[in-house]
């Protein structure tokens, strides 16, 4: 039998930090089943001697052209879509560059720092007519749509009540040098825009998606939060939404000072639980455990050896391209806007609570 012919598609990488790493690796890994071929075209980078390296470790197979300029991949002709892996700060000056080279872009997540960025980078891209995602990797993960069946169709947990989502890593700020990307408030630093936003695309994925708060006419859940800040920037981030159509809340926590949990996620219903799960901590997740009256089963994620599971994304975004498609409705632009309308909500509590305090201990002081 002769191979089948794949569809091609010919990435330009921005940016070759870790997260570019992941995802070119998953890319370039040989898949049985794969729906595209995914090549790496170019690769941009603040050096050549840097981009030959990340090729030679992250991608030996393929043979991208390499530049010490972002400039050069956005007008590389061979480059049929961007993906931009450079820190959150950068993410509108990089995407609206590869829009303005007339590419289609997958930005890494959050799509900007703030919704009005965001905002910004939708209006070019639909101007350009080019294609715009967010790269939430979640979002394609074949649990996600697996435990939207579950509670949202079979309604396996009846009612839910509450949702807990932790996304935690050890890192610190006291063992960072100043100019980590987790630190730095120039380079978007903070627990909420690197982790916290997995703990709310969690939330969006089982409550805002329910049929029922959409019939509802999908009213904005009651939110308050609260942060541990060092010079500005949060370490630690608390969030609960009461959604309250659905009778139920979801707390949403991350932090740098504590690794996380396997377990990152219980949902609980009147009927009983769902624990989702991953291999590593803040990972892509691996597993569901379902534990109702009369069922008990683990639910695992078919995976290719070796990868992460950022090729689900990859492949998805192919298909929109093929399709001739400009938006993915798995994750459309108006969700991760609104995503972001919510991160700035906490930032502005934050600010406001500061301020109120600030006020407060001058009176004290008078």
């Amino acid at each position: 039998m002769e191979p089948r012919e794949l569809p091609v598609l010919r990435w330009g990488i921005v940016g070759c930090g870790l997260i570019s790493s992941w995802f070119v690796a998953d890319l370039v890994l040989p898949r049985a089943t794969a729906p595209t071929n995914h090549v790496i075209q170019a690769l941009g980078s603040s050096s050549v001697s840097k981009g030959h390296s990340f090729a030679e470790k992250h991608c030996p197979s393929h043979h991208p052209s390499i530049y010490a300029s972002y400039e050069d991949v956005y007008n590389e002709p061979e480059v049929d879509i961007v993906y931009v892996g450079t820190p959150h700060v950068f993410h509108l000056e990089n995407a609206l560059g590869a829009i303005k080279g007339g590419k289609h872009v997958l930005v890494e997540k959050p799509m900007t720092i703030n919704a009005r960025d965001a905002e910004i980078l939708i209006s070019a891209a639909k101007e350009k007519g080019v294609f715009l995602m967010e790269a939430l990797w979640t979002r394609f993960n074949p649990l996600a749509a697996h435990l939207q069946r579950l509670l949202h169709q079979e309604r396996i947990l009846g009612p839910l009540r509450r949702v807990f989502i932790d996304f935690s890593l050890y890192m610190p700020f006291s063992s960072l040098p100043t100019t980590s990307r987790a630190l730095d408030p120039s380079l978007g630093a903070g627990a909420l825009l690197d982790i916290g936003i997995y703990t709310l695309t969690w939330a969006a994925l089982i409550l805002d998606s329910h049929p029922d708060h959409i019939a509802a006419g999908s009213p904005p859940p009651w939110m308050a939060s609260t942060m541990s800040l060092t010079n500005g920037v949060d370490e630690t981030t608390a969030i609960i939404l009461n959604y309250k159509d659905l009778g139920c809340q979801a707390i949403c926590t991350c932090t740098y000072t504590y690794p996380g949990k396997k377990e990152f996620c219980r949902i609980e219903g009147e009927k009983g639980e769902i624990v989702i799960g991953a291999p590593i901590a803040a990972s892509s997740p691996g597993w569901l455990e379902v534990k109702v009256s009369g069922r008990e089963e683990r639910i695992n994620v078919e995976r290719v050896e070796g990868a992460k599971g950022f090729y689900f994304e990859a492949d998805a975004v192919a298909e929109d391209l093929r399709a001739g498609r400009l938006e993915n409705d798995v994750c459309p632009l108006g969700e991760s806007l609104r995503v972001l309308g919510l991160m700035d909500a906490v930032i502005g509590l934050m600010d406001a609570v500061r301020k109120m305090n600030s006020l407060t201990y001058l009176r004290d002081e008078n």
